[in-house]
Order: C-alpha cells, then sequence, then structure tokens
C-alpha cells in the first residue's frame, strides 16, 4: 500500500481532470489518474466502450482502437503530469501542444471494454518544451508506447 503522506503520489479524478485539460468528449482520452509524482511520472487510465465513436468506423466487424487516439491519450497524460507539476499562474493560462512523436510503436491492439493504463514518464524539460515517455497496457500487457514532446504556448 502507498503511504500518500511520504510520497508525492496522489489520485485524481474526472472533474479535476476536466479543469485541468481543455479536451472534452469525445476528445477527452484520460478518465482517472490513479498514480502521479510531480515532476516524475503519472499513471492513469482511459476506460474504452463500444459506444466511443470511433468504435464504428475503425472497424465495424473488428472494431479496434485507432493508434493516434492511443498516442493522444499518453499525451493528456503528459499534459496533466505537466500542469499538476507546474501548478503556477503561467501554465494555467497556457495550451499543452503536441511537437513530435518519436520510437511510436504498437504492439497489440485495443477492443472495446478494455482498460487502458497510461504510464508516462518525464523525460527532461527545457522552458515550456517537456519530453516524456509513454506506454499504454491492457491487462499487463504492452500495446503502445512512444516518446513524446510537447510545447506550452498560449492560445
Amino acid at each position: 500500500m502507498i503511504n500518500e503522506e511520504s510520497s508525492n503520489l496522489t489520485t485524481i479524478g474526472i472533474q479535476e481532470i476536466l479543469n485541468l485539460l481543455p479536451h472534452r468528449f469525445p476528445f477527452l482520452m484520460v478518465d482517472k489518474v490513479i498514480a502521479l509524482e510531480k515532476g516524475k511520472s503519472i499513471t492513469a487510465i482511459k476506460n474504452t466502450t463500444i459506444n466511443e465513436p470511433y468504435f464504428q468506423g475503425h472497424f465495424p466487424s473488428y472494431p479496434v482502437m485507432p493508434g493516434v487516439l492511443i498516442l493522444e491519450a499518453l499525451a493528456q497524460a503528459g499534459g496533466i503530469l505537466a500542469y499538476k507539476t507546474e501548478e503556477d499562474d503561467d501554465l494555467k493560462n497556457m495550451l499543452t501542444y503536441f511537437m513530435g512523436i518519436d520510437k511510436a510503436r504498437f504492439r497489440k491492439p485495443i477492443f472495446p471494454g478494455s482498460a487502458i493504463i497510461l504510464k508516462v514518464e518525464l523525460i527532461k524539460r527545457k522552458q515550456f518544451i517537456w519530453m516524456f515517455h509513454g506506454k499504454a497496457l491492457v491487462d499487463e500487457k504492452l500495446c503502445a508506447e512512444a516518446d513524446l514532446m510537447a510545447s506550452f504556448v498560449k492560445p
């Protein structure tokens, strides 16, 4: 069991996620944060259901979550990590934009009904540019991973 008083680990529910990220349905890809260590890492959950609009067309007879949306989920988790790490007025008024994706690999498909565990680690940052490594897992099996780069910009 994690002793939350002796660490920076924390959980974040959907209301706070909605306060941190500008995304909304159908593009909000993080349902809950189950662990966060400011300046280091985040573990979040994205639950998939057959009701997700992308499953209707990708693919109708064999629904699979699009890889680009798995990467988006990892990026949103990284954005939450950045916002919670900084928690100052400079970032509160800024948006996080994707700058790059490297070494993206898709290992297993993700199907409706899956609970995707999003694990994102901060690799480094320089001012408003942040670099992360993210992994998406289902049932403890690696489904996708990538290095992600994001920047904070004024809207």
